[in-house]
């Protein structure tokens, strides 16, 4: 028998000659994203309309800004003329345009360009900036808007339409779409849509407010007064009264709103009072301007206007902007709500902007001003985008606000980084876009790509919001690269929608073609621009109609890239 200390020694002893585990394996490095390249940009757009109506020598055509540009508002300084829009969750925001002549415009900034300003992430995309009003007081020009969900009522200044513009000046009152108005004595005062004093009435009831901004404190100072209370006649429960524009004119105070609401019941109508604070008295042939009487199977319909500015040029014309929109059928309409301009006429002390009964006209005379420079953006386009750097132009948007440098553009090409963002999500993906500009539009880029990983994606999004649009472009799948087109068109977990259909690709280089005709839209691919097959033909398109995505944006269409 073998002694215990005997045995527990060459248990010792093996335990000491026996040899360590062998490490862990070295971790797989995931491979680095891949980035796309996009170059040959083209955008080609054509409405029916404008075959058949070209405008003359001294006309201009409607609308003056094609596309998702709504709630303009107008200013004349001196001979130069500025004009601004909404731009809701689209970064950089709100647009500036400038024109000499109110017929040719260039953009000229985007008053909202530093992630300083204003934050939009997790919001959906009919969020954020609502219907800016710009003005000018003693050398100073001021923009007053509302960021909703994203801070409220806010001032910001220029010295320079140009920019930069300063950081928001926050202001303590609730409500959206605020004006200000500059009296001769130095003094401002800003307007604009809030609840109704006391429980609201009925639904859509609410109230324009009206109380002084002191310039030096950049405080809101003295009271707060309701002065006009639901609409025109509260007894018939108009709703929405909204988008306030106060003038003083001839001894006259008139306050300009929108009323109705933002689709087909929209309107202007107007009120005048003697003394600043009212009582403001409708204008008895209220509306000043609508379309929503008018027969709805008409051709080339322009619809749902209102929330209109004036201005008067140096010439003593008077003009109105306003939005409005061009459905292709019914209420579907793609491309947004669109800048429109009349010349207004006055009548016993009460400016027109459209007779009722009469349709918005394409074909307009234009002011008597100079011819100026610049661009003439209405009619029948093709453009051709070299992306030949060092910046884009003002026009290209993205989705929210970034957090990171993600695209480059310069030699040819934009460079997108594919990013964890998904274009279904509601953070800041590798997205840059256009508006669609018109109802018949096409979109056409070469794609570079050639990811690792699988999951990854690059191509084309036609965009309306996080739960409605398309993807068309190449995808990696278990090790194979397609070329593939997918949609989103209800609120569900998928990031980027239901495949649709899939072709192999040869390699990571292929032209895309999205082209929409209204209702329907076609996605093309091939090795050149001149060699295009058809991967799906007559998809839907009107998943991209603000009638059936809501809110109150319009489509987008460029560029994107992802990584899961």
């Amino acid at each position: 028998m073998r002694h215990p200390l005997l045995a527990g020694a060459a248990l010792l002893l093996a335990a000491c000659t026996t040899p360590p585990p062998a490490p862990p394996p070295p971790p797989v490095e995931k491979p680095a994203p891949a980035t796309a390249q996009f170059s040959n940009f083209r955008y080609e757009g054509h409405d029916a309309v404008y075959d058949q109506l070209k405008a003359g020598p001294k006309q201009y055509l409607n609308p003056i800004q094609p596309g998702y540009y709504p709630d303009p508002s107008i200013l004349r300084v001196g001979k130069d003329y500025y004009l601004v829009n909404s731009s809701f969750t689209h970064f950089p925001g709100l647009p500036i345009w400038h024109s000499t002549d109110l017929t040719h415009w260039t953009q000229i900034a985007n008053a909202v360009d530093r992630t300083s300003q204003v934050k939009f992430e997790g919001l959906e995309n009919s969020r954020g900036l609502y219907a800016p009003a710009i003005n000018y007081h003693d050398g100073t020009f001021y923009i007053v808007n509302t960021c909703v969900d994203c801070g409220g009522n806010f001032i910001i200044t220029a010295k320079d339409p140009k920019g930069p513009w300063s950081d928001p000046i926050w202001l303590p009152f609730e409500g959206i779409d605020p004006s200000i108005t500059f009296t001769e004595d130095g003094k401002a005062y800003i307007v604009n849509n809030g609840a109704p004093e006391g429980e609201p009435l009925y639904n859509g009831h609410r109230a324009i407010w009206m109380q002084e901004y002191d310039l030096a404190t950049q405080k809101m100072v003295g009271p707060r007064k309701v002065v006009v209370n639901g609409g025109v006649d509260i007894s018939k429960k108009p709703v929405w009264i909204e988008g306030p524009h106060l003038y003083h004119i001839k001894g006259w105070y008139y306050l300009m709103c929108a009323e109705g609401g933002t689709a087909e019941q929209h309107s202007e109508v107007i009120f005048r009072s003697k003394t600043l604070w009212g009582p403001f008295v409708p204008y008895k042939a209220n509306p000043i301007l609508t379309q929503r009487d008018l027969y709805p199977g008409r051709e080339f319909p322009v619809t749902s206007t209102g929330h209109a500015d004036l201005v008067q040029t140096d010439k003593g014309e008077w003009f109105a902007v306003f939005l409005g929109t061009r459905p292709y059928s019914g209420d579907l309409y793609n491309i947004g709500r669109e800048t429109f301009m009349l010349p207004v006429t006055w009548k016993n002390g009460w400016p027109i902007i459209l007779k009722k009964g009469e349709h918005v006209p394409f074909a307009v005379t234009r002011a008597k001003l100079p011819e100026g420079e610049g661009t003439i953006q209405t009619g029948n386009i093709t453009r051709d985008i070299a992306f030949d750097g060092p910046k884009l132009s003002q026009e290209w948007v993205m989705i929210r606000t970034p957090s990171e440098d993600w695209y480059s553009v310069g030699g040819g090409a934009l460079t997108l980084k594919a990013r964890t963002a998904a274009i279904g999500g509601k953070s800041n993906p590798s997205f840059m876009a256009l508006r669609q500009r018109h109802s018949d539009a096409s979109v056409t880029t070469t794609l570079s790509f050639a990811p690792k990983i699988d999951g990854e994606r690059a191509g084309l999004v036609a965009f309306q919001n996080s739960n409605f649009f398309y993807f068309f472009g190449l995808v990696r799948d278990k090790g194979a690269l397609s070329v593939c087109v997918s949609a989103k068109s209800e609120k569900s977990d998928s990031a980027h929608g239901t495949t649709l259909a899939c072709a192999p690709a040869k390699d990571g280089k292929v032209v895309l073609k999205i082209a929409i005709s209204g209702g329907k839209a076609d996605f093309l691919y091939g090795p050149s621009a001149d060699q295009l097959t058809a991967l799906v033909k007559d998809g839907d398109a009107t998943i991209l109609s603000t009638h059936k995505a809501g809110g109150f944006v319009g489509t987008v269409i460029g560029p994107y890239a992802f990584t899961p």
